[in-house]
């Protein structure tokens, strides 16, 4: 296997970590169950994540990675906002 076929692109690797907050907030189905499945601390979790790294990494960025970072946080905070206000909202 050559190391084009092993080595995972930043994109990749930041799309993979999205993907898993996304999960977290229910966006997506748990490939196992079939259903949503709502974890708003581990959704926090990736999101930080992603933030720590956008900051370490600021600098050696490309454009397009700085857009793609961008693109993501803001999705990804915006949604946590949302499905935290309701989770908020539902009785106890």
């Amino acid at each position: 296997m050559s190391n084009a076929e092993t080595s995972v692109e930043l994109r990749t690797f930041l799309l993979s970590l999205a993907s898993n907050a996304m999960l977290h907030l229910g966006a997506i189905p748990d490939p196992e169950t079939n259903e949503p499945n709502v974890n708003l601390p581990l959704a926090r979790q990736t999101i930080d994540i992603l933030t720590m790294l956008e900051e370490k990494m600021a600098g050696n960025l490309s454009t397009e990675e700085e857009e793609l970072f961008e693109n993501l946080l803001y999705d990804l905070r915006l949604r946590f906002i949302e499905k935290n206000k309701s989770a908020d909202q539902e009785p106890s």
